[in-house]
């Protein structure tokens, strides 16, 4: 990554991201399905024109995510909140084709100004399939979607579409367990909608994934129930796809070796620190794997600022590039300036091996988030 010349930066693999966009079109043309770009994972829109040649749109968060999709990314936007908020409810309806509502409370508040949209209520199949309680919308006292027990008299004629989102990075296996407890509880009601959102967490693009158990699922609900099925993965769309390059800027020894890079786990990768895991680093091994082991830091005032400890062939240098990898998702949407850390610049590796910068942080970029 010596093409790149200022560090710390996010670089975009647009070889890799291409062939994550195949698989998916793949998906799409052998079932019928629609999937959308979750822009809550990967919001980059300088790549939304080439992503909107593959996908069939966007899913939002809320009234910015859904703006940014609708003005970015050519195709449907569909967006889903918790909660809305009055005050925000009517600009949202300029950019959204779907609004899925998260209770019954909702749905009566706003449904009745949504002429024109597709309304989507989001249930709880109340299934878990993974073990993290704070990634698990299934979990007990789970806030996300409505239980069958809240439904003693269906679902109201205006929804026209069922979602759920249960998946975190998981397989196709985890999807048919989910289906199951699905059409369980709800499969009375598919067959009085248009169409079905599987939600997110579907790792399609890993290597490995079952993509023909995948589209066996979805080619069953849509016959069965005469649905449309979408999907609204976000980490697959740009799944090992992006770079976080960074430069060793001091070498000190507190009873191990530990360099202090200009990145942050805090500010630049907070799932580091957040889930937490390890991310991948270029040409390195596990501690004590390869003849030199390092604690990767930042250059933050705080104390756990701590990537991880990685091993090498070589000793560290300072002015040394080291490369993070999978750092397209979850990393530039979550960043953040504490300490007053500049935000890394966002770069494109294009498929001729060329690099550009597509945006480069300033001052201002901190303080006009402040007062």
């Amino acid at each position: 990554m010596q093409t790149v010349k200022h560090t710390p930066a996010y670089v975009l693999d647009e070889e890799a991201l291409l062939r994550n966009l195949e698989i998916l079109r793949g998906v799409q043309e052998r079932t019928g399905c629609k999937i959308l770009l979750a822009q809550k994972a990967f919001s980059m829109f300088s790549v939304y024109p080439l992503c909107a040649q593959y996908l069939a749109g966007t899913t939002a968060s809320g009234l910015y995510e859904a703006r940014l999709g609708h003005e970015e990314f050519p195709g449907e936007v569909h967006v889903f909140e918790p909660a809305y908020k009055p005050d925000e409810f009517d600009e949202l309806l300029r950019y959204a084709d779907h609004i899925y509502f998260n209770s019954l409370r909702q749905l009566a508040q706003f449904s009745g100004k949504c002429a024109g949209k597709s309304i989507g209520l989001r249930v709880n199949p109340e299934c878990s399939t993974q073990d993290e309680p704070i990634y698990d919308p299934c979990a007990p006292g789970s806030r996300l979607g409505v239980r069958a027990a809240d439904l003693p008299d269906g679902i109201p004629d205006d929804v026209e579409g069922l979602h759920f989102h249960t998946l975190c990075e998981q397989g196709a296996d985890a999807l048919e367990i989910t289906l199951r407890a699905v059409e369980e509880r709800f499969g009375s009601d598919l067959y009085h909608r248009k169409w079905v959102n599987f939600g997110g967490g579907h790792h399609i693009t890993k290597p490995g994934y079952d993509i023909p158990l995948l589209e066996k699922l979805i080619t069953h609900v849509q016959e069965t129930y005469g649905v449309q099925v979408y999907l609204e993965p976000g980490e697959a769309i740009a799944l090992n796809a992006g770079y976080l390059v960074t430069e060793v800027m001091d070498l000190v020894e507190n009873g191990l070796q530990i360099a202090v890079l200009d990145a942050s786990a805090a500010c630049h990768m907070p799932d580091v620190l957040e889930m937490p895991y390890r991310p991948p680093l270029y040409r390195s091994g596990q501690p004590e794997e390869r003849a030199h082991t390092y604690r990767l830091s930042s250059r933050t005032c705080l104390a756990g600022d701590s990537i991880g400890d990685y091993s090498f062939d070589a000793p560290l240098s300072i002015g040394q590039r080291l490369c993070f990898e999978d750092m397209a998702i979850y990393s530039m949407v979550k960043n953040n300036t504490f300490n007053g850390m500049p935000l890394p610049d966002i770069g494109i590796l294009h498929t001729d091996g060329s690099y550009e910068v597509i945006r480069h942080f300033h001052y201002f970029d901190f303080k006009e988030r402040l007062s």
